[in-house]
């Protein structure tokens, strides 16, 4: 394929997309009818939400997703009284992208909000999970890091969203005094894990004073670098010495991976799991578990409030962690450990017959913003691509989607990719050509978990690698039409274009 002048140009002067405010019409005329936030309607009559997302946490450390080194009996214990989904993916695998996607509904490309890139815009912070269930009459509070600004304003009009504000700015601290919204708690809780829990349980009572149903969200700072636990989680640690290594541990297990891949942060940077791995988990599985003390000491509030049986409480994480698994650290890959997360659903509706089962379908980070507002029974009226997880959670045999993107926009260019999954098979396209050619990836995972063969090259599977080119192609006309014209992801419709030579695009790369 030749790149033509008019599809350079294209480039050169982006078309501003006008969104419509439409959308929002029926929503207001929703919260009028309901009352608003003077509903009548009380917590006994619509659900009150809990969302808890902790940092850098793939699904594989969590006890209840088979970790048999890491302590979360509380999350194991939600996962026995709730659903448990094993196939969860954040579409963008970095912090600033993934939690403005949870919030919004909406993929990277379209809400441009990352690292490089630019802060969120308001119109889509408009649209987010909290402003709609606050125009809906809910008691809205949050806790922690948001991890972005809105575009051309101060961090602190952030506040302004929310009932109960204790957000902080970049990537906040482990110790509680270092940290405005929670400061008050630090002479009882010194680290900032339990203190949120200290927050959250002063929440609750405001909440419950106000009359309204609730959502609540925290998002922990844990287990982000740099590892600094609680002395009292990792005092549960002081006698092991030794911790399970991934099965795909090590450099000489990531040989088969493409070259682009050995190019970025995770290939070069964080060491320590590789050099120092069993001193390196102790002190990651730590701050895990003073998270899980912290959802304890919630799951304790509500029960002491009287609010335990019409709460929902959803955990996940922003993205997952390598974890020395193919001899990386970090996040951002598309392989399974970077990309891949927990994700919790406990409803104490669900009939007790169902509780504790395990899902399947393929789900994605993309979807928490729509699941949080239909459980609140507020009509999903907006054009996003997430996909509400309620009938999931009703039916094991439920599915959303066939295929998930997954994108990395962010970072080295050798190392940007964009994938296809399914829920047997992954497809993953390294456009670039500056380590070697743009390259190809399949693996089949639902055999190969573990992602140690390569079956690109391999003939037998010429059918299935044609249909996921296919869901390839597809995806990238939908990004090529819905790009946010504002922050240069519209350049990605022809950089993850497979079909173009990369010397007919590496100008979209060059240095200036």
């Amino acid at each position: 394929m030749t790149l033509t002048t008019r599809t350079q140009s294209q480039f050169t002067r982006p078309r501003r997309k006008r969104i419509s405010l439409a959308t929002f019409i029926p929503l207001l005329c929703f919260a009028l009818l309901t009352g608003g936030a003077n509903s009548d309607e009380g917590p006994q009559n619509r659900p009150n939400i809990v969302f808890l997302m902790t940092d850098d946490q793939p699904a594989g450390a969590v006890g209840c997703y088979g970790n048999k080194d890491v302590i979360t009996p509380n999350l194991d214990s939600i996962a026995r009284d709730g659903i448990r989904f094993q196939n969860h993916y954040v579409t963008s695998a970095i912090c600033m992208a993934s939690r403005s996607t949870v919030l919004t509904g909406l993929y990277e490309y379209r809400h441009g909000c990352n690292f490089e890139r630019g802060n969120l815009e308001r119109r889509f912070l408009a649209n987010s999970y909290p402003a709609q269930l606050r125009a809906a009459g809910y008691y809205t509070g949050f806790a922690g890091k948001i991890g972005f600004d809105l575009e051309g304003e101060p961090f602190d009009h952030l506040e302004r969203e929310f009932d109960e504000w204790a957000g902080g700015p970049g990537q906040t601290e482990y110790e509680t005094i270092k940290n405005k919204g929670i400061a008050k708690y630090a002479d009882r809780y010194p680290h900032c894990s339990r203190a949120y829990a200290a927050w959250a349980a002063d929440f609750l009572k405001a909440a419950k004073r106000s009359g309204r149903p609730f959502c609540m969200s925290i998002s922990f700072k844990a287990p982000h670098l740099p590892f600094r636990p609680d002395p009292l989680d990792l005092a549960r640690y002081e006698r092991k010495t030794e911790f399970a290594r991934p099965a795909n541990y090590g450099m000489e297990n990531g040989r088969h991976l493409s070259p682009q891949s050995q190019t970025s942060r995770a290939a070069t940077s964080y060491r320590e799991w590789i050099t120092k791995y069993d001193e390196t988990a102790k002190l990651y599985y730590a701050l895990i578990t003073g998270v899980d003390e912290a959802v304890g000491m919630i799951r304790r509030s509500l029960e002491g409030e009287g609010l335990s049986e019409n709460t929902i409480i959803i955990f996940t994480s922003d993205n997952g962690y390598n974890c020395g698994a193919h001899g990386f650290g970090d996040k951002v890959l598309p392989y399974e450990e970077a990309s891949k997360v927990p994700l919790i659903i406990y409803d104490p509706r669900t009939p007790r017959e169902k509780r504790g089962e395990v899902r399947t379908a393929l789900t994605a980070n993309v979807d928490i913003s729509p699941t949080i507002v239909e459980l609140a029974g507020i009509p999903n009226l907006s054009e996003i691509d997430g996909k509400s997880l309620v009938p999931v959670i009703a039916e094991a045999d439920h599915s959303v989607r066939a295929s998930l993107p997954l994108f990395n926009f962010w970072g080295i260019k050798t190392a940007q990719s964009m994938a296809i999954v399914t829920p047997h098979w992954k497809y993953i396209y390294w456009y670039h050509a500056g380590p070697a050619q743009p390259a190809e990836e399949l693996f089949q995972i639902a055999q190969d978990k573990l992602e140690m063969q390569n079956l690109i090259a391999n003939p037998e599977y010429a059918e299935e690698l044609a249909h996921l080119r296919r869901e390839y192609d597809n995806e990238l006309a939908r990004l090529r039409n819905n790009a946010n014209p504002t922050h240069g992801y519209p350049l990605y419709g022809i950089l993850f274009d497979r079909t173009v030579p990369f010397d007919q695009k590496s100008y979209l790369v060059a240095p200036r």
